[in-house]
């Protein structure tokens, strides 16, 4: 299975609220360090979840580094993001393993349950749902994670029912 490259978007969308006084922490402890690049992305992801493009700005002139390099390294690695993600991040497996026990129809069953198309995230920002290549956990066939939660040997109805039930636990 091929997994599609992110697209970056140019559209000018409405930026969320961010503060930056979060990061410098990260700006003084990476500042003068050789290989910082990718431990300060990932430290930027983990406050807000996503890498703001303003947080870009920030590290361009309070680090040095170079705009392009942060989005060629930000781009490449499926590890970070440069959007807001939902709440609960529902990766769906498109192994071997899972490919060949339908996995297709559990992504097509979410889509359809949450309303969007993969890779997006819900209006309330509750889900995002993502195909990722392998989870490792092949004996589960087909299999999705929500955080650190894997639900194996899912169908369409088990795998919309996850999504149901996680929805009348946040309304509580």
């Amino acid at each position: 299975m091929r997994i599609a490259r992110k697209k970056v978007s140019n559209q000018t969308a409405e930026m969320p609220e961010v503060d930056l006084s979060l990061i410098n922490p990260l700006v003084e402890k990476y500042r003068d360090k050789k290989g910082n690049l990718i431990p300060v992305l990932q430290g930027v992801q983990g406050i807000y979840g996503y890498i703001p493009k303003l947080a870009f700005q920030k590290l361009n002139e309070d680090m040095g580094l170079r705009l392009s390099d942060m989005y060629g390294v930000a781009t490449f690695y499926a590890q970070f993001r440069l959007s807001p993600v939902g709440k609960h991040i529902i990766k769906v497996c498109h192994g071997t393993a899972c490919h060949v026990q339908s996995a297709s129809k559990i992504t097509d069953a979410l889509e359809k349950e949450l309303g969007i198309k993969d890779g997006h995230t819900t209006e309330d920002n509750l889900f995002t749902l993502e195909s990722v290549a392998c989870l490792g956990c092949c004996s589960l066939a087909p299999v999705m994670m929500i955080g650190d939660e894997t639900f194996g040997s899912l169908n369409a109805k088990k795998a919309a029912r996850v999504i149901k039930d996680i929805r009348r636990k946040e309304a509580l």
